[in-house]
């Protein structure tokens, strides 16, 4: 008769442990010559990663201080739009919204197309409808109605799209220029806090999608990663992970 053991891992450094792997994280995202695999990986990590600093922002000093300057700014960023999501969308539910479902994005070339198209047609500038898109549904990951009744992979209400839309508002290129129009009546680009602000009347979802931006516009290997974020949804009862795949009630 034999009998087997089982380890225990106890992590004794937590603030450690975030450090060398967000900073990991990092350094593969900002390599081109990393394959998509490796980003897809290395973007994900990266993403628990913040959400963890979001969770405990006691750690932050201990990664800042092993970051190299040049990742500096954008962990700073990264943590502090994190923050203002998280206190503009506390947890209500104790599990995801009835009629959720996750779909797979439209690659992220084609993507990145239809937003410098819509900024040179309107102005707004790309990285802004990129951090847009994100923040609302994960780039079109997320198929279903807001709370308000919002729709579409940007996010419109019914009658703010029959004001600005054209065409299909669940389709990606569609609802990216609507997009672009709306900010544009409202300031863009010249206005652009005004302009988000008249999107979402939240200076902490005007903050939150400035920080992706201005991250997108620094360096457009940051869009990439933004990418391939994945959905969690903040429930009562804590994270849940909503892969692509994901369907709960009848949203196709």
């Amino acid at each position: 008769m034999t009998s087997g053991t089982s380890t225990i891992t106890v992590v004794t450094d937590p603030a450690g442990q975030v450090a060398a792997l967000l900073l990991a994280a990092e350094n593969r995202i900002n390599d081109p010559s990393a394959p998509v695999a490796d980003l897809r990986a290395a973007a994900r990590d990266q993403q628990v990663q913040y959400r963890a600093l979001v969770d405990h922002p006691e750690w932050l000093d201990r990664v800042i201080a092993a970051a190299s300057d040049a990742v500096k700014p954008a962990i700073r960023a990264n943590v502090a739009a994190g923050r203002r999501l998280r206190e503009l969308s506390p947890p209500k539910r104790p599990t995801p919204p009835e009629g959720w479902h996750i779909v797979s994005p439209a690659p992220a070339t084609e993507l990145l197309g239809y937003y410098k198209a819509a900024e040179s047609e309107f102005g707004a500038p790309w990285p802004y409808l990129a951090a847009v898109h994100f923040v609302e549904t994960r780039m079109g990951r997320i198929r279903g109605a807001s709370s308000a009744g919002a729709l579409g992979p940007m996010q419109f209400l019914p009658k703010t799209w029959a004001a600005y839309g054209e065409g299909d508002i669940n389709s990606n290129r569609d609802s990216i220029r609507a997009a672009a129009r709306y900010l544009a009546r409202n300031g863009a680009p010249a206005a652009m806090r005004n302009a988000l602000w008249n999107y979402n009347h939240s200076y902490l979802y005007v903050d939150a999608v400035t920080a992706y931006a201005e991250q997108m516009r620094a360096n457009e290997r940051a869009y990439f990663a933004y990418y391939h974020w994945q959905v969690y949804y903040r429930t009562t009862n804590g994270d849940v992970l909503l892969p692509e795949g994901y369907g709960n009630g009848n949203e196709k």
